[in-house]
Formats: structure tokens, sequence, C-alpha cells
């Protein structure tokens, strides 16, 4: 039997980006929301990526900086790392994949759970499992990217694993081929290493981290190669062979051994790990319904809303703008804020109602065994956009960098608009950077000039001295 039921929100992906939306749409209200999830509250995030991929780094990161620490690698000596309490650990975070932690939030904020399977069955209108929802306002549809298995023969007959496997993992593989050289391979790749197994990277281009700084990819890859890795630029992955594959379970080795052909090479490895990119999580969500495709990026403008849809929104990776779960988070809040303000009949002239910082102004880290921390524009999108570029690099040599810990290497880099005498972009690379990106974004997006820089003090001894080093190596 089918029942409707009446919100003012209805939010189909429950992961963080679906769970920002919902809380800003209704915050400080008696306006209602439910989430529909068909898997786990907190979504990718949460169990299969940002939380417990970060939970798997931190300890050699660690272990790391204790061997450059004397009076510490004394002690540390050449103890590898407890994986057993590392996993351990990891499970402390995502929970044993038990979303009721995140359930009993939501409801405490006053947003329903439902359950199933949603699609899209008209305006306004979503079905899940046979049950109809009704939005009186919006439908916000959050619902991420899956990753993307190519379709090289024999891959996808070995059951490879993909980022979930990677994250998730219980059993140790002896030997591992990553196909790829992104955020996902080089990130997964730091922990293998770190578990002692033995990493082959097969990458399609010609350098690690594509979209970055060139620096900071041949700096990537010359920490992994000294951690034992092996890369294989300008490969051509042309066949897979496992004739013993077993669907034994996420983060388990997916069954016998599997050999590789890449170019002339044969390789043979215990597990396979997928890293070569993620396709929009839109196949079955009833778009055609409302006339839009199916299985696409969900086109939006800047309040996040689909054109000719007014009642419908897109937030997070889905939207393919900026696939980071905390510009999915800031996207699900403006999101939030546009349906509310909407929903009380108020204006929408204020800054936070529009989505600017995916356009040219985003902040990611990459936690290899060196951190690559950056934001904005690299020098050849600043070039390509007509900029008037200037670029100031250094190494990161100050005396907060060297008591952090011993053999401290590293390199910043701003890439500056001369005309308007404003950083467009910055990438620190080194160990423990990742808190230095902050400061850049807020020069990035506040447009703060070089001169005004000048007088934005950096502590000592921190690294964040490597502020003062770039701005003298440009003073005229």
């Amino acid at each position: 039997m089918t029942t409707t039921d009446e919100f003012d929100v209805i939010v189909i992906g429950g992961g963080p980006v679906g769970e920002n939306a919902a809380s800003y749409a209704i915050a400080g209200s008696d306006r209602t929301a439910v989430i529909v999830e068909h898997e786990l509250v907190g979504g990718e995030c949460s169990y299969w990526a940002c939380m417990p991929s970060k939970a798997l780094l931190r300890p050699s990161e660690v272990l790391e900086t204790a061997r450059n620490m004397p009076g510490v690698k004394e002690i540390v000596g050449e103890r590898t790392l407890d994986v057993d309490a590392v996993l351990a650990r990891r499970e402390s975070f995502t929970h044993g994949l038990d979303d009721s932690s995140q359930v009993k939030w939501a409801e405490s904020t006053g947003i329903s759970v439902v359950r199933g399977h949603g699609r899209i069955s008209g305006e306004r209108a979503v079905e899940v499992d046979g049950r109809t929802l009704t939005a009186r306002h919006a439908v916000v549809i959050a619902t991420g990217t899956s990753a993307s298995v190519p379709n090289t023969p024999g891959l996808r007959d070995a059951l490879p694993w993909i980022s979930r496997d990677a994250t998730n993992i219980h059993e140790i593989p002896q030997r591992v081929a990553v196909i790829g050289g992104g955020v996902v391979a080089t990130e997964a790749a730091t922990w293998l290493l770190a578990f002692g197994a033995d990493v082959t990277l097969i990458v399609r281009g010609s350098r690690l981290l594509a979209n970055g700084e060139p620096f900071a990819s041949d700096l990537v890859a010359d920490a992994l190669k000294k951690r034992g890795a092996k890369i294989l630029f300008d490969a051509d992955l042309t066949s897979v062979s496992r004739p013993d594959a077993k669907d034994t379970g996420i983060g388990q080795i997916h069954g016998g051994p599997a050999e590789l052909t890449v170019g002339s090479e044969r390789i043979t490895v215990d597990e396979i790990l997928v890293a070569a990119g993620r396709r929009p999580a839109s196949d079955d969500l009833g778009l055609s319904a409302v006339g839009i495709e199916d299985g696409k990026y969900i086109e939006v403008n800047d309040q996040l809303q689909v054109p000719g849809q007014p009642w419908l929104y897109a937030a997070g990776d889905v939207n393919g703008r900026a696939p980071l779960t905390h510009m999915g988070k800031y996207q699900a809040r403006v999101a939030g804020d546009v349906i509310a303000a909407r929903a009380a009949g108020k204006p929408l002239d204020g800054k936070r109602f529009a989505a600017s910082a995916d356009h040219g102004q985003i902040p990611q880290v990459v936690f290899t065994p060196v951190q690559v921390a950056a934001v904005g524009q690299t020098e050849k999108q600043a070039r390509d956009s007509g900029i008037d570029v200037e670029i100031v690099g250094v190494d990161i040599a100050v005396a907060g960098s060297s008591l952090q810990q011993d053999n401290y290497a590293g390199h910043a880099q701003l890439v500056i608009d001369k005309t308007a005498d404003v950083v467009v972009g910055a990438t620190f690379v080194g160990p423990g950077v990742d808190e230095l990106v902050h400061a850049a974004t807020i020069a990035v997006v506040g447009k703060v000039t070089l001169d005004d820089l000048w007088h934005a003090v950096p502590s000592y001894p921190t690294v964040s001295e490597v502020w003062l080093r770039l701005l003298e190596s440009r003073r005229g």
C-alpha cells in the first residue's frame, strides 16, 4: 500500500552534504526535512573515504616524524607499524559500518530518516520503495559519485579493489598494483607501503596528481619511490588475468594472484586497486521524469539550483563542480540557506546565498608521505585564464620546519596576479603543511594584496615563517 508523506525539504543522499543541506534548510524554524538514504547515513566520507583514509595515514606520519627526531628515533629504531592497532583505530572512526549514531544525530536535529532508494517521480515528489514523499519547498540531490572501473579486458572479471576496499582494508596483500595516479591512488599507496606491501602504480599520464603543480607531482613521486614504490608512467594496461577471482568481501583479498600486462611487461600481484576516477551517482534517480538526463553530472547555478527546476537542487560531487567533501558541505550550506530564505520569503542578495569558492578558490590537502596543500589556481590555470602571472617559490627551510623534525624537506609556491598584486594560487609540499593552506585560502578568497600580506606577521618559530620567505623573495 502506497502512503504519502509531506515535508518541507527532501534530501536524497545522507552523506555530509545531505546532512548539511537538510540542517541548514530547517535551522531555527518549524520546517521539516527528511533524508533518504539507501546505504549508510554519514555517506562515503564517514565510512569509505575521508575519515578511514586519514585514520590509516596518520600513524605513518607520526612514525616518520619519530624516525627523524633525536631522542625519539633511538626508541623507535627500525620498528614498523602495529597494523592491527591501526586498523582497530580506523574501525573506531567507521563504527564497524554502523550508522546508528549518525541517525541519532539527524533525528535530534529534527531531520527524519527514510531508508531506501529515492527516485524523483515528478515535481517535488520522491518515490522510495513504493512510498511517495512530497516536498513543499525543495528536493536536494546529494548522492555523490561512485568508483569507475575501466573496461580493460579482464579487469572487471578480476574483481579488483576500489577505494572502499582500500579504506576498509582487513587483509594486507603482499603485492599490490594501483591503477591510477591521482589522490586516491597516491594516498592508498602511502598506507599500503607503510603496512609492508610491495606497491606498483600504473599511471596513464606522465606524472602523479596531474591537476596540481608539476613540482608537487615530482616531490610526491620521489617520496613514494624512496619508500619502495615502483611507478610506471605513460603506462598502457592492456589486459588482466585472474582465473581464481572470488568475492570475499570488502577489504579482503579477492582470490588468487592476478597477472597484468602493461606494454611489454607482465606484473603479478596479489591484489589490484583501481583508482582511475569516479562517476556521478545519478543513474537511477528518475531525473528523466523532470527532463534531466540520467547518469550525468547535474548542472546547477551558483545557488545550487537546477536550471528550469526552481524546486530542485544538487550539491556536492554529483554536480561535478568541486569533488571534495569540504566543498560539497560548503555548497550544501549555500543551498540550505537559499532554501530557508525562499521558504521564509526573505531576499537572496547576501553573499552567502551564492557559491563562489568553487570558482578558482578551492583548497585541498593530499596526504602522501609528503603532504600537498594547495588552493586556487595553478600556474598553468592562471596563465590559461589570461592572468599576468608572477611565480614566487622557495624551499621550506625555516626555524619552524627545522624544529618540527630533522631532515625536513619541502617547497612552497605562490601564483600571483601581477596586475592586481594578489595571490590567486598557492601550493605547499612537505611534512605538516596541511595547516598552512587555510591562511592561503583566506588570502585568495579575500584578495589580500601582497603589500598587505607584509603585515600578516607569521609566528616564530613555525613552518608558517615560509610566508615571510616568499614575500622576501620578491621584495623590490
